[in-house]
């Protein structure tokens, strides 16, 4: 047997396609970073199933998470799967910053390939990986509970799409050891993506991943915007929802209207490279303007996708830690809507320079700075939602104040970029990394960061270390401005990104202060694994049983922490905005219910990750060509969804009696605790029972 034929049902996987390999037969500095992160990442698996059977943790993993339907625990995973994205997206991001660092008329340490390859991941992890994972996980949390609901509308389907989300990121890691990832950055414009000027698996990784994560986006988009929809308490109507619902509802609708563009791009691009297909080339009727159409017709409204959750962060910690009811609580809701609608008009502004004529510039550029007023009136109100407030600087509260200085600058970047002869001039250069960063870091993952601080004792009954959070905001703050302003200089000197190598030495003063920036960014994310871990081990003296450790507003407060899988054990009635401060302020926060029901909740299903162990087969074999296993996979997945339509029995019953047994118990070992003042929010005397100020 030849080698080429031992290799057949492999596709076009061969033993050198192995970065383990690459880096033995080439023994060069960037191929051994290759193999380093390679190995880290296998390594990492084989620790963490080590771990898990060392500890007896694979039958609480598969039936307590992974088969799971509950909201919250989906919401949890989701989170997961973005921190773990998140800290390979710093190293890379760090990496580059050093790169370009000592890459002053010398090539560094990098090769442009691997480089290149670095930028793409980064971009598309940071948004793909991190963030839409981040905000996912955030909505499903939380927006059910805060609303009055037990669960989303289709819990089965909200575990289908964390899979397919998953299975998204598992083909960007799989990329670390098998093969190369693609070099034509987080948009993937071709014709440079073609299979012309780029062959090989390295497009495709990032075709399929996409294509999965955006799929499972859309499905997400869909199920939120029904949940809010159909599933809120009595008395709960649109304009007494928290405004994190509804800046998650309008989010969900740019989710279902504007990654349908997504994955049409990428499908059409595949078809492109695998099928002769003349979509995006440069020839035979081909136009690649059409895929840059498509693309920011989704890239801007993601922005939004990204930013309006957070937004909604914003308005809970702010309102929360001043001890005020939000300011203009009604304006933020236009705005909110507002800056939804919006985002679909200005996607052109990304291509000022391809040619489409001064007067249709001269529109989207209005209309980009337009979007800058509905902006605009959530900042004042935010700022007035301080003032006169008795404002406890915690770590979610530090964030929520930078990202206000911080988001406004890059706010007004965003306003110049929207003027065309401005963004001829800056076009492609580091200037628009720094825009593109000022808006996403405060704006996104500022708040993702506040509102895992803020809401963590709600979802694991014990609060984190403020101590080690401060240090990990400065350290988050103080490397956001030193890597990211000195970006606007180079920008305006005229470095452009994605360069490898400098030959002005001008340059280097201001790429090594990027780089000692980049490296305290890395820092804060240090030392939030450390806070989660100090706070771990320090657990039983900073639990919050009672569900309340900082005056919540909102229902999500009203439960103990962590919650039951069935949220409420009466469904709350709703009179008013901030309805759980209604009911401290009336007494009724913590009173029996007068009569207690069976509660349906759906039961756990393999459905789920069944389909993500396909989805993860099928992308896997497209990538390298193995039709066996792409058969295999598609055959894997909606013989799952088939199988599943015959299964009758979905839900089970939760009896009344324990229902009271479990909640009368709760609620009086909340009587039995004392109110806990502001100043001792901090100290073992807050057990989630928060003294409420008139």
């Amino acid at each position: 047997m030849t080698v080429e034929s031992s290799f057949s049902l492999l596709g076009t996987l061969t033993p050198q396609d192995i970065s383990f390999v690459q880096t033995f037969e080439n023994p060069v500095m960037s191929e051994f970073i290759d193999g380093a992160a390679g190995s880290v990442l296998v390594i990492g698996m084989i620790t963490t199933a080590v771990l898990l059977t060392l500890y007896r943790g694979w039958k609480t993993l598969w039936f307590d998470w992974l088969t799971s339907v509950d909201h919250k625990k989906i919401g949890i995973m989701y989170i997961v799967v973005a921190f773990v994205m998140l800290a390979r997206a710093i190293i890379e991001g760090v990496l580059m910053r050093y790169q370009q660092s000592i890459a002053v008329n010398d090539p560094g340490v990098l090769t442009p390939d691997h480089f290149g390859q670095l930028f793409s991941t980064h971009g598309s992890i940071m948004i793909f990986f991190m963030a839409m994972p981040f905000i996912t996980g955030m909505i499903n949390y939380i927006m059910p509970q805060q609303i009055g609901a037990r669960d989303v509308s289709f819990p089965l389907l909200n575990a289908i799409s964390l899979w397919l989300t998953a299975a998204g990121a598992a083909l960007v890691m799989i990329s670390l050891v098998v093969g190369k990832f693609s070099t034509g950055g987080w948009t993937a414009y071709p014709p440079y993506t073609g299979i012309e000027f780029s062959p090989g698996e390295g497009v495709d990784y990032w075709i399929w991943s996409i294509s999965l994560t955006s799929i499972g986006s859309t499905l997400t988009g869909v199920n939120f915007a029904t949940t809010i929809y159909k599933n809120r308490a009595p008395g709960m109507t649109l304009f007494r929802m928290p405004l994190f619902c509804w800046t998650s509802l309008c989010t969900s609708v740019l989710m279902i209207f504007a990654m349908a563009p997504l994955t049409i791009a990428t499908l059409m691009l595949a078809l492109d490279r695998y099928a002769g297909f003349h979509f995006f080339t440069n020839d035979l009727g081909g136009n690649m303007m059409n895929y840059a159409n498509l693309f920011r017709l989704f890239g801007h409204p993601e922005v939004y996708i990204l930013i309006l959750p957070a937004f909604g962060v914003f308005s809970e910690v702010i309102s929360t830690f001043s001890g005020k009811t939000i300011y203009g609580y009604k304006s933020l809701v236009v705005a909110t809507m507002s800056i939804a609608v919006l985002s679909f008009t200005v996607w052109l502004h990304h291509f000022f320079t391809m040619g489409q004529g001064a007067n249709l510039n001269a529109i989207f550029g209005i209309a980009t700075m337009l979007i800058g007023v509905p902006t605009g009136v959530k900042v004042y109100d935010w700022l007035l939602t301080m003032v006169r407030g008795r404002i406890r600087l915690t770590t979610a509260m530090l964030f929520s104040i930078m990202f206000l200085v911080t988001f406004v600058i890059g706010g007004l970047t965003g306003v110049i970029l929207a003027n065309p002869p401005v963004d001829f001039a800056v076009h492609n250069s580091l200037f628009l990394v720094a825009h593109f960063h000022n808006m996403v870091i405060p704006g996104v993952l500022f708040g993702m960061i506040a509102g895992y601080q803020f809401w963590f004792p709600k979802a694991f009954g014990f609060r984190l270390a403020e101590r080690w959070g401060k240090a990990s905001f400065w350290c988050w703050s103080i490397g956001f401005y030193l890597t990211f302003m000195p970006l606007y200089v180079l920008g305006l000197m005229g470095a452009m990104r994605r360069t490898v190598e400098w030959f002005r030495p001008e340059y280097l003063g201001w790429l090594q202060a990027s780089f000692v920036g980049a490296l305290l960014l890395f820092s804060g994310f240090i030392l939030l694994i450390v806070q989660l871990i100090v706070s771990v081990r320090q657990r039983d003296q900073r639990r919050v049983p009672a569900g309340d450790p900082w005056d919540g507003r909102s229902l999500e407060w009203s439960n103990s922490a962590p919650p039951p899988e069935y949220n409420f054990a009466v469904i709350p009635e709703v009179s008013g905005q901030d309805a759980f401060t209604r009911l401290k302020e009336q007494g009724k926060a913590y009173a029996s219910p007068a009569a207690y029901d069976d509660i349906i909740v759906p039961k756990n299903s393999i459905v789920a990750p069944v389909i993500g162990v396909g989805a993860i087969a099928l992308g896997f074999a497209l990538v390298w060509h193995i039709w066996w296993l792409v058969a295999l996979g598609f055959v894997t997945i909606w013989g799952a969804v088939i199988a599943r339509s015959f299964v009758t029995e979905t839900e089970r019953v939760i009896p009344a009696s324990k229902v009271r047994a479990d909640h009368e118990a709760w609620l009086q070992q909340v009587r039995e605790c004392a109110t806990t003042p502001r100043e001792q929010e901090d100290t073992s005397a807050n057990v989630g029972r928060a003294e409420v100020l008139a």
